[in-house]
This record gives structure tokens, sequence and C-alpha cells, in this order.
């Protein structure tokens, strides 16, 4: 797909001596030096929270076997989605900040028009998917783990990519073949459906009605399926004799649904309901907050407030210490034995350097101390831990990344 999209080429019309366009100009924001500087700051430390945020996410459901379930199965998913869908647009839109051209080539612009799309149709699925999972566990709770099992997922987060990813190309090819002479001057910061329109030289009413009933479809659809999977969530909600639970529940669906008509409420204005009448630089703002934006606050709403994951966060972080205190005391055992100086002679180097993580080396404390001749013991016992922790590995679920 990707050299398909690197092969594109503006329609050959010489015959008609029409200049055509081989590259396109975004002109992004509007401002002064100072103001551009300050929108690239900002892009940028959202871009790399976006960056760290996600990636957490996604390190904590693969490595904490406890997060081995559906719920989190499909949060790691989402998280990997949104790192690519944020990917699709910042990088480019933070150099074209910094550049005198702004200008990006041809088969550059409709290759991020595909990937900017595909992915925003992966997220619309991906949304609905987790609506009912969430429907599942709340008014099905007992039914729960013999429907949504690992193959289930499995299955699902297959069809959101695939649907995603194979529902464009076609649209967007004959949208790539239409003759784009005069001006190539696009008032966006990216590749945009209106913006490339309004720039073709012959109308495509059929092009442009199939893209846009397709987008419509998607978001529709989607959206109802969301709301209505909400409503018998928050209708089960309202059968809980815990007032505690009731306000949990109602936090936790309130903040989900603020993401999702973020989301939509910002994407529906742009390509369902007509945009002429839209200014320029509110199109901008608008794509700017389901594009950037909700890839931004979507960890914080879906998963770093919830227990388990901090939970699981704090023993990654909490594991990644113990790793380091053993290899500063292995590297410790090696100094000694070989007979050359530590970094202190008196041992307080090692006391300095393993503050939290010595209470928990018992092993290690007392073969250092005892025998320090001992170093095949060491490492058995070394191999004896890290294949039981191995043997508590994944179990059913695993990313598709």
């Amino acid at each position: 797909m990707f050299f398909f999209f690197i092969g594109l080429r503006p329609m050959n019309r010489s015959a008609t001596h029409i200049h055509l366009v081989t590259e396109f100009i975004l002109l992004g924001f509007p401002g002064c030096w100072e103001i551009q500087i300050f929108l690239f700051s900002l892009f940028l430390v959202a871009y790399v929270l976006t960056l760290l945020g996600n990636g957490t996410i996604i390190c904590a459901v693969r490595w904490d076997p406890r997060l081995h379930t559906p719920m989190y199965f499909l949060l790691g998913n989402f998280a990997f989605l949104e790192i690519w869908y944020a990917s699709s647009t910042v990088p480019n839109m933070l150099a074209n900040i910094l550049s005198k051209t702004k200008t990006i080539s041809f088969s550059a612009c409709f290759l991020q028009f595909y990937f900017f799309f595909s992915l925003g149709t992966t997220e619309c699925l991906f949304l609905a998917v987790m609506a009912y999972d969430r429907y599942l566990a709340i008014c099905h709770p007992l039914h729960y783990p013999t429907i949504m099992t690992g193959k289930l997922c499995r299955i699902l987060v297959s069809l959101c990519w695939l649907t995603g990813f194979l529902g464009y190309p076609i649209p967007i090819f004959f949208i790539s073949q239409l003759p784009f002479c005069g001006s190539n001057i696009i008032d966006h910061f990216l590749c945009d459906m209106d913006p490339l329109m309004s720039l073709s030289c012959a109308p495509a009413p059929i092009t442009e009605f199939v893209f846009y009933t397709q987008s419509s479809l998607v978001l529709f659809f989607t959206i109802m399926y969301i709301l209505r999977s909400y409503t018998l969530l928050l209708r089960a909600v309202f059968q809980v004799p815990s007032a505690a639970g009731r306000r949990k529940a109602f936090a936790t669906c309130g903040s989900h649904l603020v993401v999702v008509s973020l989301f939509y409420g910002t994407v529906m204005v742009m390509y369902v309901s007509p945009t002429y009448g839209i200014p320029t630089l509110m199109q901008k703002i608008l794509t700017v907050a389901y594009s950037i934006m909700t890839p931004l606050f979507n960890p914080l709403i879906y998963s770093l407030r919830n227990k388990d994951m901090k939970l699981a966060l704090k023993n990654i972080l909490f594991r990644m210490r113990i790793s380091r205190g053993a290899w500063v005391v292995t590297n410790m055992v090696g100094l000694q034995e070989t007979g050359e100086q530590a970094p202190s002679g008196d041992g307080t180097f090692l006391h300095q350097t393993l503050p939290l993580c010595a209470w928990q080396l018992p092993v290690y404390w007392r073969e250092i101390d005892i025998d320090r001749t001992r170093r095949p013991l060491l490492q058995t016992r070394t191999a004896t831990s890290s294949k039981a922790s191995s043997d508590n590995g994944p179990g059913d679920f695993h990313f598709l990344i």
C-alpha cells in the first residue's frame, strides 16, 4: 500500500498545455515568527506527551500478566493506534512550521491523506469495539468471560485495522487522478479532502459523493452504536445499590463520553456538515482538536486514571530498579573476585546505588558477605529466577503490532 501511493503522479495532460502540480504548499497557521515558535513548542510538547502516554500503556499491558485481559488488550492496541494517528500529521506539521518553503510532494501529500483517513476510520471502529466490551462487562458480567475471549478480541482488532485501511485506497486513488492545475497552495497544515478538491481543475461529484458517503456511514453507525452501548450501560449503573459504586461508574462513563464527544463532534463538523461557511482558521482548530488533542487525552481518560494500570506501572518501574540493582551487585561480585578495586571499598557504593532495592536482594547480600567465591551458586539462582519469571509470561493476549 505504501509503494502504491509513492508511485502516484499527476495525470499527464501535456497536450492541453496545462501546468500540472507536482508539489503542494501547506500554509499552516498564520502569524509572525514568534507565534510560529510558540505553536511549534506547543505541538512538540503535545506530541512527545502523546508518545510517552500511549507508549507507557503499551509497555504496561505487554509486560504485566495481570493486564492480559480483553479490556487492556483493546486499550493497548488503541494506544498503538493513537501513536500512529498523531504521527501521520504532527511530524510533518512541525517540519513545515520551521520550513521556509513549506512544500510537500504530490505523492507524500496523498500518502498522508490516505493514512490520516484510514487511521481515523480505524479509531472510530476501535471506540465502538471498546464500548461493546464495556457493555458486556457491566451488563452481562456472568457471560463476559465466555463471550469476550482472546480469539474474539484478536478477530475484532484485526477487522478494525483491515476495514480502516482497505476502505480508502480506491477513492483516494481516483482523487489523485484529478487534474491539479494552477494554484498549488493548500490553506491547511495537512492534506485534507476539501482543500485538495478546491485545487482540482475538473469537478468530480461522483468521487466526492462516494468519499463523503463512506465517511458519514462510518461515523454515524459507530457513534450510534457507542451511544446505545453507553445508554444500556448507564441504565445498569442506576441499578447498583451502592452510591459510591454509582458515582464511580458515572465518573468513568462521563470521562469516556467526553473523549467520544470531542472526537466525533469535531469530525462530524468537518466531514459530515458542509464546511463552506466555516472559516479556514476554525477548520484548522477543529482538525487540531481531533487529530492532536484526542490522542493526547485518551491515555489519561481511558488508562492512566485506572487503578490496575497505575499498579502495573509502579510494578514495572520497581522491577526495573530491581534488575538494575541485581546488575550492580553481580558486577561488584565480579570486581571482587578478579581482585579489582570497587568504586567504594567500604561498600557504600552499593548502599548509595540501591537505596530501595537492597532489601529485595537478601540472597545476593548474604552470598557477598559470607562467601565471595560462590559465584556459580549466584548464577544458578539468578537463572532459576529468570526461568520462573518467563514461565509467568503473557497468556493468550498478544499485540497485533
